[in-house]
């Protein structure tokens, strides 16, 4: 008889998700579903509202990747209203999306996946002397991983863990079999671990110096950006190249290092050697390295053929809500779009934990919706990016992949799983780290002749607009759609990463990322299912912005009165 396990809710990501499998008598995952369980409503919140706010009220949407959608809802109105920007603004704006991947990635594998990865009980059996020795076979430099820096780290977590007050390191599946480091390789990532804490703060005081603040930035203008005096400052420009120079050599010294020695430990791990099931990756053009160049290509890969990468298609996207909580007569464009709540609750039924609340898979049972393209369900985030330029035949991202292939000694198959996924999001920081610092010279080569960074945006209250920007926030293909109509907004859609990857099964039967990922998997221990975790996690879930903060009783927030010309 089957049995149904629970995750409820899955910890160390962005938002509220619920993650339910049913196993059979050998513990191999036969059905899931993924469930998000809180449900917020900015899209419908910017009804109504002048155009030139939509970037600073949707950054609210997420707290983690707040730039992402600031910036693409600024592009989505410019798109719009057909502004185009002045080139130094988009050397800016790629800017601090380069300080945002750099301290994103580095928190998700740290913070947010790392512990899937890292047994922490084993690390304090560790011998700090073999340890750093094991460090020096992954890089010739290692940083934070001499034997005194080890030992520290090691004597401060049994510190913590002889308090009985574990903090982030409480209510872990220790000791589970699929853990694959040694107790030194354990002790390596684990000082890894404490040392990002420190680094992440540096990256986000990078994108600070051209955001004005992190996280919710507030230097970006529907017609360019405001931090003029930044750009022209000498000493702010070096602050932020001095800051880019001590993230990047993390990157480079531990983040690359520890997923080289994840690969080594991991690479007949079952559980990591599947977790890609749906083989349909979709990528946007993004950071600008010259007007018109881009460091990673826009496209389309059906069925894993990577030799028929097809151009994006912005008609061919639709959302549905078969099996999501809200109404619909059927598959809607971003453009027509509605978000009308429809919730129908949980059905209670015996869990392998006893008898729970649990999904209703035959009916609706998630706040996130089911994007698909051409109808068919579509993976994106670092791992889609790095495809899709890989089989554009980008040169930066064949030598990067090529490279830690060859370091590996892993096949190209081996990207097409939950290894390569984590894999691809260290590559696309290590890219975006080298390749940021061109940007960072174009702009220098740019201001000796242009010192422009602004064109105003004119909009006329008479006419009805419609506009979307398409961009790689983080966790993948971020696109915001809009219609404006008497100056202010008349309709807003915003399909995100996770709304891709975490959606539910759609009125055709096809089943989205997440769910498809599980489905095969053998858990050893059902009550611990930290198998299913690790999956989920090599996604980086954020689920505040897959659905988007509402007063559920229907109160009026508030009334506004807009003059479209008020510039």
């Amino acid at each position: 008889m089957n049995k149904r396990v629970v995750i409820d809710p899955i910890t160390r990501i962005e938002g509220h998700l619920r993650v339910e499998v049913e196993v059979d008598e050998n513990n191999v995952i036969k059905k899931a579903w993924s469930s998000s369980t809180l449900w917020r409503g900015i899209e419908v919140i910017l009804k109504g509202r002048t155009p030139m706010d939509v970037g600073l009220i949707v950054q609210r949407i997420c707290g983690v990747c707040t730039y992402s959608h600031y910036r693409c809802g600024t592009e989505a109105v410019e798109n719009a209203l057909g502004v185009k920007i002045p080139l130094n603004a988009k050397y800016l704006r790629s800017l601090m999306q380069t300080s945002l991947y750099m301290h994103d990635h580095i928190v998700h594998f740290y913070h947010l996946h790392g512990l899937d990865w890292v047994d922490v009980v084993s690390a304090l059996s560790a011998d700090p002397a073999l340890a750093a020795q094991e460090a020096g076979k992954y890089t010739a430099n290692p940083i934070a991983a001499g034997e005194g820096d080890l030992r520290a780290a090691q004597e401060r977590v049994k510190a913590l863990v002889d308090t009985g007050k574990l903090g982030p390191f409480a209510n872990a599946y220790w000791g589970n079999r699929t853990y694959r480091f040694t107790p030194e390789q354990n002790l390596i990532a684990l000082s890894h671990y404490l040392e990002a804490l420190e680094v992440q703060r540096v990256a986000a005081e990078m994108l600070a110096i051209f955001g004005g603040k992190s996280p919710h930035p507030q230097s970006l203008v529907v017609g360019g950006v405001t931090s003029v005096r930044d750009m022209l400052s000498p000493a702010r420009l070096q602050e932020w190249k001095q800051k880019h120079a001590i993230v990047q050599d993390f990157i480079i010294r531990a983040y690359k290092a520890d997923i080289v020695m994840a690969a080594a430990a991991f690479s007949n791990e079952p559980s990591v050697l599947g977790g890609v099931n749906v083989n349909n990756f979709m990528a946007t053009n993004d950071f600008v390295l010259a007007d018109g160049q881009y460091m990673f290509d826009q496209g389309v890969i059906m069925a894993g053929d990577l030799a028929g990468v097809t151009d994006i298609d912005p008609d061919s996207i639709k959302e549905d809500v078969t099996h999501a909580w809200y109404e619909a007569d059927g598959p809607q464009h971003p453009y027509d779009g509605t978000t009308v709540p429809d919730y129908t609750g949980f059905v209670e039924r015996e869990t392998v934990y006893g008898k729970l609340p649990t999904v209703d898979g035959d009916g609706k049972y998630s706040w996130v919706k089911s994007p698909r393209y051409k109808d068919e369900p579509v993976e994106v985030g670092p791992l889609a990016s790095l495809l899709v330029s890989y089989a554009r035949g980008n040169q930066v991202v064949v030598s990067a992949v090529n490279g830690l292939l060859e370091a590996t000694g892993l096949p190209i198959g081996a990207l097409f799983t939950t290894l390569g996924r984590t894999a691809a999001r260290m590559l696309q920081t290590v890219i975006v780290a080298e390749e940021g610092l061109k940007t960072f010279d174009a702009m220098l080569i740019n201001m000796q002749s242009d010192e422009s960074t602004y064109v105003t945006p004119e909009i006329d209250s008479t006419k009805e607009y419609v506009g979307h920007a398409m961009i790689e926030a983080p966790r993948g293909m971020l696109s915001h759609w809009l219609r404006i109509k008497g100056g202010k907004i008349e309709n807003y859609q915003a399909i995100v990463p996770t709304t891709w990857n975490a959606g539910p099964v759609d009125v055709n039967g096809k089943v989205g990322p997440y769910e498809a990922s599980l489905i095969g998997l053998e858990l050893e221990d059902p009550s611990k299912p930290l198998e299913v975790i690790r999956i989920i996690h090599s996604f980086d879930p954020c689920m505040a912005c897959a659905v988007h903060v509402m007063d559920y009783k229907g109160t009026s927030l508030g009334e506004f009165r807009i003059d479209p010309n008020g510039l």
